[in-house]
């Protein structure tokens, strides 16, 4: 009786059950899946953060060890307020930090400390409208002054290079460092590089627009250098990107000399080609006939008496000035009253 039940008037509504069972278990697996595809991505991005953080690490272990002393290594703590161009640092007055001391990274230029308490300290960063620092190329022919683009948008986060003389063009990709002049930054800090050079009223100077050496989002562990390490110069730790810099002007170089000397020899073949086209020409003139012969022969020595009787012409006034100047001294100490003696 159950079994013809089922199979009679119950059967719609087993059919629903086992309708409803099998969507209950798809949505559970699809559940699963998704669940089991999160924590793939989430491990994932784990990692990259992790591979990032250990690559930043370890740029940062080899400036120290280039540095070798004088600086102080900082973490830098979650923004607190509304100044969004500043950071706070995990080191203050107790390690030594004090005032105006440059925050660098393995990239470059970070900014530069502005208050101090005793575990933590304030730095401006180089988009703060209040941050400058004297730069010059790596090539030391151009020097001006870095300060923060100020523009809307994303190029907000991008700087200006002021006060270029005239006379002095970058050339895109140039890099940037700090030029040591001053008390605040030491020489040969990466700044940044240039992007291209932006039209001002300034007649008499060049601005170029710079890409930052330290991007926002690559800010992680910075260090502070110590007074005693920036009065020693910090010549020779960031040699790796001023290398990459000399080594990529070397080759332009290179490939603007060849461009030069393939110039030059099409230059001399054209003229060479023209020499013996010019040539031909003459010889058939000089074959044609006489008349054009003595026609040019006596254009030439019409040409020689008007040259001939413009020097004698020449002379002649040149030697008339000369009596003038002659006749005209002799006047004058003939006027000249008798000099008594005592």
């Amino acid at each position: 009786m159950a079994a013809g039940l089922r199979a009679t008037v119950l059967a719609p509504l087993v059919n629903l059950e086992a309708r409803s069972a099998g969507i209950r278990a798809a949505i559970t697996a699809r559940n699963d899946l998704l669940a089991t595809r999160g924590r793939a991505v989430a491990d994932t991005l784990s990692l990259r953060a992790i591979s990032d953080e250990n690559t930043t690490l370890r740029q940062l272990l080899g400036l120290s060890a280039r540095l070798q002393e004088g600086f102080v290594p900082a973490e830098v703590l979650p923004a607190r307020g509304p100044e969004e161009f500043t950071l706070n640092v995990t080191a203050g007055s107790r390690v030594g930090v004090q005032p105006f001391l440059p925050v660098v990274t393995a990239d470059g230029l970070v900014g530069m400390v502005e208050t101090v308490d005793q575990a933590s300290s304030t730095v401006i960063t180089w988009a703060h409208p209040d941050f400058r620092v004297s730069a010059m190329s790596v090539d030391q022919d151009a020097f001006g002054i870095v300060q923060p683009h100020l523009a809307a948008g994303a190029e907000r986060w991008l700087l200006e290079m002021r006060g270029v003389p005239f006379r002095a063009k970058l050339d895109t990709g140039t890099l940037i460092v700090s030029s040591g002049l001053g008390a605040t930054y030491p020489r040969g800090i990466p700044v940044g590089t240039v992007i291209g050079e932006l039209s001002t009223p300034e007649k008499w100077a060049r601005t170029y627009l710079l890409k930052p050496a330290v991007l926002p989002e690559n800010i992680g562990p910075v260090l502070v250098l110590l007074p005693g390490r920036g009065d020693r110069g910090v010549n020779g730790v960031w040699t790796s990107v001023a290398a990459a810099d000399s080594a990529a002007r070397a080759v332009a170089a290179s490939g603007d000399s060849l461009a030069r000397t393939a110039a030059f020899d099409e230059l001399t073949a054209r003229r060479a080609a023209l020499d013996s086209l010019l040539a031909d020409s003459l010889s058939r003139a000089d074959t044609i006939g006489g008349g054009l012969t003595s026609r040019s022969a006596a254009a030439a020595d019409s040409i020689r008496r008007d040259s001939l009787r413009r020097e004698v012409t020449r002379r002649d006034s040149v030697r008339r000035d000369n009596d003038r100047r002659e006749t005209g001294r002799r006047d004058a100490v003939r006027s000249r009253p008798p000099v008594r003696g005592r």
